[in-house]
């Protein structure tokens, strides 16, 4: 009885340790306080970066929304992944732009819970759509009699509001695993933002099973609708080569050009992100910076300029306003 008593001794001292200590009420988001001599730098570049992604997303916006030629499926669904990712980037980057320039890297756990819901909701929103966008392509390029037929505005207006309850869905069953407890000190979150790995290990409660479920749901998540756009490629490249003109072939392959290349920048900085082992090292605040910043600045840009239909419309509203002002 005593070699039982003392073989359990550790583990029941360390839960008992563990619980004694003070419930925390706010965290402290380290993040990049570990370069204390590019605070100014990093500030500058992200608040620049921070404007650019807002004013893209905006045009796309607005475009889309002012030009009737652009009320189709095809950009209603870009519309909302434009407004998606706004909301995005609202979720993180006015935060960690404010902890640099203040030094306040403070948040309440209320606060901490709300944002790590939205990122994670709008995160997994973002995929959705484009994998629905993937879909819209595939019924473009290999049912072109049938696609105004099967692709509607009215349907692709309910695939959005889909892909916004599917991501919010999963984000709250997140959250609500990784917060169903109370969390214990040290305070300290090792990121600029509430990253689901780094605020689950401060948890009271047994935390490797948490943070197991959680990466798995995320990591399925992820590869789900990635597998799922490869797919819909395998069937569009089928069809494409099967075009006989090259003009044909070309035509096709432009319009999934720009949807092409976000997927591989966004799919490919997530993986980053959320398929790195624990035990490989580096630092998770830099490596989640392509995956936060860059990809919501790059990906207006890419369906900016890479996109004919877009372009034409900037030109189309350039010239009435130039013509309005004469």
């Amino acid at each position: 009885k005593l070699n039982i008593y003392l073989l359990f001794l550790p583990d029941f001292t360390h839960a008992t340790m563990k619980v004694n200590q003070t419930i925390l009420k706010e965290f402290i988001l380290v993040g990049f306080s570990l370069y204390p001599h590019v605070q100014r730098f990093l500030f500058v570049a992200f608040f620049a970066l921070y404007l650019l992604t807002l004013a893209g997303n905006l045009a796309i916006l607005g475009l889309t929304w002012v030009d009737r030629s652009l009320h189709t499926p095809m950009y209603l669904f870009l519309r909302a992944l434009s407004f998606s990712e706004t909301c995005y980037t609202l979720t993180i980057i006015p935060k960690m732009l404010a902890d640099l320039l203040t030094g306040n890297r403070s948040i309440s756990v209320t606060g901490c819970g709300l944002q790590m819901c939205f990122f994670l909701g709008l995160g997994g929103t973002n995929c959705i759509i484009l994998t629905l966008m993937g879909y819209d392509r595939f019924l473009a390029i290999c049912n072109p009699l049938r696609y105004p037929l099967l692709m509607t505005n009215a349907v692709c207006e309910k695939l959005v509001v889909s892909a916004w309850a599917g991501g919010f869905f999963v984000s709250l069953i997140e959250t609500a695993l990784i917060f169903r407890g109370s969390f214990c000190n040290p305070n300290l979150i090792h990121h600029f933002f509430c990253h689901m790995r780094a605020v689950v290990r401060l948890s009271c409660l047994e935390s490797n099973l948490s943070e197991l479920i959680v990466t798995v749901i995320s990591v399925s998540g992820l590869t789900g609708t990635f597998l799922l756009i490869i797919i819909t490629y395998v069937f569009i490249l089928s069809t494409v080569f099967r075009i006989p003109s090259a003009e044909g072939k070309q035509k096709a392959f432009s319009t999934c050009a720009s949807h092409l290349t976000v997927v591989i920048v966004h799919f490919g900085f997530a993986a980053i992100v959320y398929l790195k082992p624990e035990a490989s090292g580096g630092d998770d605040t830099l490596i989640a910076v392509p995956y936060t910043v860059i990809t919501p600045f790059l990906s207006p840009l890419i369906f900016s300029l890479r996109n004919r239909d877009m372009k034409n419309a900037f030109r189309k509203l350039l010239a009435k306003r130039s013509f309005l002002n004469t």
